[in-house]
């Protein structure tokens, strides 16, 4: 198909990082890269469409990066590293305390290119960019996080002390799903502490990091310390081979997350990937089943179940069951779905028409392999939204172990329960499961809350708390399949991930003093 340019005049946020194109019609965006403090078409020749989920229509198209776009992007960033790592403390922190305000002043724009790119309704994204906000203020205390240690005196006239330095230029390649909060998880530490950052994120919503990478020139941060390059394998594939990146952050599936972890490594990079998840929340008899079915409705439905904390196995414990499944019905018939921007919508819809068409299969196999669907989320329109990529909560009942259904990550709004006689059965089910990112269990027990905290394999454990996500000062990261490398994401470990170590040990002899030096292996006195 023919493709026609033309430009117009600056008139708002995207002009400044986008062209239009007509295709078959009306003109949509065209979302460029940002490297070396500006936007830029680069030399890609492909491009992805954009779609606004709620309509079904495309809206945007995104240049998909080259080599040579990623290139210019990592050289930009290497440009820019010296200088940038030879800054004081205080003047980052001033930066980022800069940034955090116009984050903060920009809150409503950032969420309304989420919601519509991604399709979440404008709350959610309003609290995806607090909850990445959270994270600036964090490494806006970068001078106290980067102290180091001192030792006086540890043999005669020595002593030792050590301090961390940046790695150098470090990437993140991330997800559709917050397409400004998880960003907002690796950038702002790994620029507090000195690096240079080159961020690829998800193409099926890429407008909101070039808003953020707007944001930061406006706060004086210096040109090629913070780029963004678009793109899909081609471009993962440079970031992960290129000898001028020292590591990498990575949030996505576990088959890619596990690639990223080898290819990455085997080039001698640093690299924490962050894959999926089969968050369980354990319900036991002894809870307050109106309280839980709240609460596991929300975190089931909540961004049309498109979070990697999402709630997916609900796991009823005994005389619970029955319960629990009765009340979570009542709430998933009673969500309200609708288009994001809809300010009546708890639930928008999902990210593309692939996504929905994968998650009705998966509830077609539970069906079909013996699960029971109480709640039918297959066929759901919404009235004006009928192109619109939706998907109604779902439940299903007495869904077991070898179901598809529960051994594959639905990324959707499907709510499977499981039955369990006792908690130490629930326990052994959790952790027997390959993820290991997030579980909950609702109890007004705290001996088994803390036999449940103990026992699971699990990084991030919610006592009734059905999502629970640590504050930025903690840090974010699962076990087993959900995290490849060492190190969670943002908080301390993020500071250690983007820093090394260098530890000094130092003399100032009198020059009238004889010196000792000795073959012998160096030993205190």
């Amino acid at each position: 198909m023919e493709r026609k340019r033309r430009h117009e005049p600056d008139a708002g946020v995207f002009p400044r990082h986008a062209t239009h194109t007509e295709i078959g019609g009306p003109f949509v965006r065209t979302v460029q890269h940002w490297i070396a403090g500006k936007a830029t078409a680069g030399t890609a020749d492909r491009t992805a469409p954009v779609f606004n989920p709620a309509t079904g229509a495309q809206q945007a198209e995104v240049l998909l990066g080259s080599q040579a776009d990623v290139g210019a992007a990592i050289a930009a960033a290497g440009e820019a590293f010296p200088e940038w790592s030879q800054t004081s403390l205080t003047k980052r922190a001033k930066v980022l305390f800069a940034f955090r305000e116009l984050v903060n002043a920009r809150a409503q724009e950032i969420a309304e290119l989420i919601t519509d790119e991604h399709g979440k309704v404008l709350s959610d994204a309003l609290g995806e960019v607090q909850r990445g906000l959270e994270v600036v203020e964090f490494a806006c205390g970068i001078p106290q996080l980067l102290k180091g240690e001192y030792s006086d005196q540890v043999s005669a006239g020595v002593d030792t002390y050590s301090f961390r330095e940046p790695l150098g230029v470090v990437a993140g390649i991330t997800p559709f799903n917050f397409p400004a909060m998880v960003p907002m998880w690796m950038f702002p530490v790994a620029i507090a502490c000195g690096n240079t950052f080159v961020l690829k994120p998800s193409e099926r919503d890429p407008s909101a990091s070039l808003k953020l990478a707007e944001l930061w020139r406006e706060a004086g941060l210096p040109d090629g310390v913070f780029n963004v390059v678009h793109g899909d394998k081609v471009a993962v594939d440079t970031i992960l081979d290129s000898p001028d990146v020292a590591a990498v952050s990575f949030v996505g599936s576990t088959p890619i997350a596990r690639y990223i972890h080898q290819r990455g490594t085997a080039n001698g990079k640093r690299v924490q990937a962050l894959g999926g998840a089969k968050n369980h929340a354990i319900v036991l008899p002894d809870a307050d089943v109106e309280f839980a079915a709240d609460h596991l409705a929300a975190a089931a439905f909540g961004s049309a179940g498109e979070r990697c904390m999402a709630i997916s196995a609900a796991v009823a414990v005994g005389s619970a069951a029955d319960a629990v499944v009765e009340a979570v019905n009542d709430r998933a018939r009673a969500v309200r779905v609708g288009s994001g921007r809809d300010a009546a919508s708890e639930m928008g819809p999902v990210v593309t028409r692939e996504a929905q068409q994968r998650i009705l299969g998966l509830i077609d196999a539970g069906e079909s392999q013996g699960a029971k669907v109480t709640v039918d989320g297959r066929g759901f329109a919404v009235p004006g939204y009928e192109d619109g990529f939706f998907v109604g909560p779902t439940v299903l009942d007495r869904v077991t172990t070898e179901m598809d259904v529960y051994q594959q990550e639905i990324f959707g709004p499907v709510l499977s329960v499981v039955r369990s006689d006792d908690v130490d059965q629930a326990i052994a089910l959790v952790n027997a499961n390959p993820y290991g990112n997030g579980t909950a269990i609702f109890t007004s027990s705290g001996e088994a809350a803390r036999r449940f905290q103990r026992g699971v394999h699990v990084g991030m454990i919610g006592i009734n708390v059905p999502v629970p996500v640590p504050m930025a000062f903690y840090s974010f990261g699962g076990w087993k399949d959900s995290l490849f490398g060492d190190k969670h994401v943002h908080g301390p470990e993020g500071v250690s991930f983007y820093t090394r170590a260098k530890v000094v040990t130092a003399r100032w002899p009198h020059v009238s003093h004889a010196s000792d030096a000795s073959f012998h292996f160096p030993t205190s006195k």
